[in-house]
């Protein structure tokens, strides 16, 4: 159904980009070239992808986030004249290294980076698609969108517009502080990476049905933080800007801390950085050089973390206060865990003090629960693994989302729960991350996700792409050809995607470890 009204974040978005828009002439009309097409801000030429359709890399989306603009609410992009190359990624955005997974790109990240790209598997435009915006992941302080997992495998051969997004992480994204919140129209600062990520999907809506995705049928989908920033959406001020959400793997345990603490932190950075006392600690932050900004916050490792915080304009509440009253998006959801995640290698005492700490009066059914009571050495599964590996990923993945999911079914919302235990080839289990090649149907030949992916692995994405995609299209998994899968509802259903390849139906994902959690 149609929407009138796409809340005051998007008909603003639209507002301001119709406002960048010269008269123009353009150099080169769509008409000339099949791969031009002319968003708002000016003309962009894509390339053809081998299996039909197009792909449009690197289109920016806002001004360049440097100098002044350098933790400032982002602007929308400016006009250019003649047709922009759209055939090759931009840059990550700027980020510490992480560990292997994100090296590639904290080496190559740079501040201007907020460019977008766009897939369409149906080119020149046939009718409107629905449209899949993915949220990547990394903690919020690594990782970037611009990348073949996400844009080169077959996911939008299921007739969806893929959308692919870099926001700003780490310090760059998130950073608060007294002097920044003094700056702000809103009185507020930090949430800038969420902040891009609204300016993108305002971008969406003004520009997507040039490139054949419908403005109305948006899905913001993501995995990890990506996951998490979804959630957050969906509980923030900007609602109204997609219809439905998918969240991957989202950590939704983790707290957010409350703009007051969070402007402490930031003065605390300040004075690691070296800035002078009194005020401009802004001013002397802003003249480093992002690069060497990285290297003095990881010179002592761990270094300080930032993420969104609870600033009061964007979020009010905590996600999972919103969730409880039944005040999120009233949008269809999408949600699931792997059965492994992260894990954890603490040894059987020092998971019982952590348990002990963070259960409170709950602690005695909690150890219980994992086999670590009365000196226990802690009950292991040949699914979930170790105790520790257990408690970990339900105390920040499993638990919560399935609390988050009997809120958001108590206020009468679709909802759809998925668990994935489908290892990537060669891997002995289905950990953080492994479910992103069956989802985008890439099948990468280096990094974590490598493997020698065979034809029933490809069979196998296929039907979990079917099954995403259903669900963009119309808020709901199911479709001809593919196994039942439940809603949610008031038994808890869930579908298993098996290690056999294979969908089984289950309810009540950990009950009795999850019952200790609420």
């Amino acid at each position: 159904m149609r929407r009138i009204e796409r809340s005051r974040w998007a008909n603003i978005g639209v507002c301001v980009f119709l406002a960048v828009g010269t008269a123009r002439l353009p150099m080169v009309k769509a008409a000339e070239d099949p791969l031009v097409v002319e968003t708002r801000a000016g003309l962009v030429r894509g390339l053809a992808r081998e299996a039909g359709g197009a792909r449009f890399l690197g289109i920016p989306f806002a001004q360049a986030p440097v100098g002044e603009l350098r933790w400032h609410e982002p602007l929308p992009a400016k006009d250019w004249s003649g047709v922009r190359d759209a055939t090759a990624y931009s840059v990550p955005c700027v980020q510490p290294d992480l560990g292997e997974w994100n090296r590639n790109d904290a080496k190559n990240g740079r501040e201007d980076c907020l460019y977008l790209n766009v897939i369409t598997p149906a080119w020149p435009k046939k009718g409107l698609l629905p449209v899949m915006f993915w949220i990547h992941g990394g903690a919020n302080e690594g990782g970037s969108g611009m990348s073949d997992l996400y844009t080169a495998g077959t996911l939008a051969d299921h007739g969806v517009v893929v959308v692919t997004v870099n926001y700003r992480l780490g310090v760059f994204g998130f950073l608060t502080h007294a002097e920044l919140t003094g700056e702000s129209a809103h009185h507020v600062s930090g949430n800038y990476g969420l902040l891009d990520q609204i300016l993108a999907l305002r971008w969406v809506i003004a520009n997507i049905e040039r490139f054949g995705g419908d403005a109305q049928n948006i899905t913001v989908f993501g995995q990890s933080a990506g996951a998490l920033d979804a959630q957050i959406l969906m509980a923030s001020t900007a609602t109204g800007l997609f219809e439905k959400a998918i969240e991957e793997s989202a950590p939704i345990g983790l707290m957010l801390a409350p703009l007051s603490e969070a402007e402490a932190a930031g003065e605390r950075f300040a004075l690691s950085m070296g800035a002078p006392k009194g005020v401009r600690r802004i001013a002397y932050l802003r003249g480093i050089p992002a690069r060497e900004l990285i290297k003095k916050l990881t010179a002592h490792e761990p270094h300080q973390q930032f993420g969104p915080v609870l600033d009061g304009w964007l979020l009010t509440k905590s996600p999972a206060e919103v969730f409880a009253a039944g005040q999120e998006s009233a949008i269809p959801l999408l949600f699931g865990t792997n059965t492994r995640e992260l894990g954890d290698n603490k040894t059987p005492d020092q998971l019982r003090e952590m348990i002990t700490i963070s259960a409170g009066e709950h602690a005695p059914e909690a150890l219980k629960a994992y086999g670590l009571a009365t000196g226990g050495a802690g009950a292991s599964d040949p699914m979930y693994g170790s105790a520790a590996d257990q408690f970990m990923a339900d105390m920040i993945f499993r638990c919560p989302a399935t609390a988050e999911a009997r809120s958001h079914t108590a206020a009468n919302n679709t909802t759809f729960q998925y668990e994935f235990n489908h290892p990537v080839p060669g891997q002995p289990d289905a950990i953080h991350s492994t479910e992103l090649s069956f989802v985008f149907g890439f099948y990468p030949k280096e990094g974590n996700l490598a493997g020698p992916y065979t034809a029933a692995d490809r069979k196998f994405a296929g039907m979990v792409e079917s099954y995403f995609t259903n669900f963009a299209k119309a808020g709901n998994p199911n479709g001809t050809g593919l196994p039942v899968w439940p809603e949610f509802g008031s038994e808890a259903a869930y579908v298993k995607f098996t290690r056999a390849g294979t969908v089984e139906e289950g309810h009540h994902l950990r009950g009795r470890f999850c019952r200790v959690y609420r």
